[in-house]
């Protein structure tokens, strides 16, 4: 039994000692919320890309909303932000002149904002072009990016957060 005490012990010492070395926990750190300005003279930039892959309206209203609600909310502090919206598989409906049920609200969203663009998935496009036979349409406010996942890996990698919803 002592040696297994002495063996708990000396596991409980090897996971605690490197936390002892460290900085400080981030709570005890200060008090600065993450919706805070950036320290003066250094303007903090936000990347968020907002993934589409489904035709629902819901969702793609709901993206739009996040969009513009994001914009809104670093603007109102005084920071910058990029948002890009990236379209794939039945998601690019999003995106087409032909289908889009939120043509409209891209339109005026991109009429009063520079933060966010919109990326459409070339796979998909040439795919629906196959089976439809008849080439696919899209909105002028769209990229076309060559693979919507690799996209979103891509700018994941350059640091940009993600969020589907």
């Amino acid at each position: 039994m002592a040696r297994f005490h002495s063996a708990l012990v000396a596991a409980l010492c090897v996971a605690v000692l490197p936390l002892l070395d460290g900085p400080p926990p981030a709570v005890a750190q200060g008090k600065q919320s993450a919706a805070s300005p950036a320290a003066p003279g250094k303007k903090k930039e936000h990347r968020l890309i907002l993934q589409v892959n489904t035709s629902e309206p819901a969702v793609m209203n709901l993206a739009l909303n996040n969009a513009a609600n994001a914009e809104q909310h670093y603007k109102g502090i005084g920071e910058q932000v990029k948002i890009e919206i990236v379209t794939f598989g039945p998601g690019l409906n999003m995106l087409r002149d032909d289908t889009s049920p939120v043509k409209d609200r891209i339109r005026a969203l991109t009429d009063s904002s520079r933060s966010i663009s919109f990326a459409a998935c070339d796979n998909t496009r040439a795919n629906m072009s196959r089976v439809e036979q008849k080439e696919i349409p899209l909105i002028p406010q769209a990229t076309i990016v060559p693979s919507g996942v690799v996209r979103i890996l891509e700018l994941q990698e350059q640091g940009w957060s993600y969020v589907r919803p």
